[in-house]
């Protein structure tokens, strides 16, 4: 899970065999659907050995609202911290 720094409320969640590569594409403006929102830093993953798995926790994660929210509860103070807070630490 993504968080775009320049607005904050603009969250984007995917799966990717390379985290750091993919973060990095999504904030050189390389993926089309997260570009008007740059740059954006990274606030939650999970890591699967099996990529199978991964896509099935993604698609679950996409489909069912109530998933999504409650993540966003669990992280509610990771999701706010301005990015100068967060560099401090």
């Amino acid at each position: 899970m993504v968080q775009s720094l320049r607005k904050v409320n603009q969250i984007y969640t995917g799966s990717t065999n390379n985290l750091k590569i993919r973060i990095d594409q999504h904030n050189k403006g390389k993926v089309q659907s997260t570009r008007p929102y740059l740059p954006w830093r990274l606030v939650y993953y999970e890591a699967f050995l099996s990529e199978k798995d991964a896509r099935i926790r993604e698609q679950k994660f996409k489909k069912h609202g109530k998933g999504n929210i409650e993540l966003k509860k669990r992280l509610k103070y990771s999701l706010f911290i301005k990015k100068d807070e967060n560099e401090k630490k």
